[in-house]
């Protein structure tokens, strides 16, 4: 059976492609470079909802100092969203953030920025 002359290059193709050696493929290779150093900063939060109370707690296990800020924005549009102060969360320690929307809310999350 042939294939038709337009298919018969492709085929050839192809198949060159999927036979080559894998040391032929080509990939990124820098040689003598080190990786980048991994981003050890930022508190673990975690957030709970219940009805229209926030609770969110941080945890830094990195060096550095973490300021966090909880952030909420309420379901209703006449609900006023609520940003909360600025937390130092030292090394090693967790800090409790809280807040409330007057009915449900919509979104919450934590902003972190470092201490300078």
């Amino acid at each position: 059976m042939r294939l038709p002359g337009s298919l018969a290059p492709v085929t050839v193709a192809l198949a060159l492609v999927l036979c080559l050696p894998y040391d032929a493929m080509p990939y990124a290779r820098v040689d003598g470079a080190k990786p980048p150093a991994p981003n050890l900063f930022g508190a673990a939060c975690r957030t709970d909802v219940h009805g229209s109370h926030v609770v969110a707690y941080c945890h830094n296990p990195y060096v550095d100092t973490d300021r966090v800020r909880l952030h909420i924005k309420c379901a209703q549009w006449w609900d006023i969203g609520t940003d909360s102060a600025p937390v130092d969360t030292p090394p090693a320690l967790t800090v409790r953030l809280t807040g409330r929307c007057w009915k449900g809310v919509r979104a919450v999350w934590i902003s972190h920025q470092r201490e300078r």
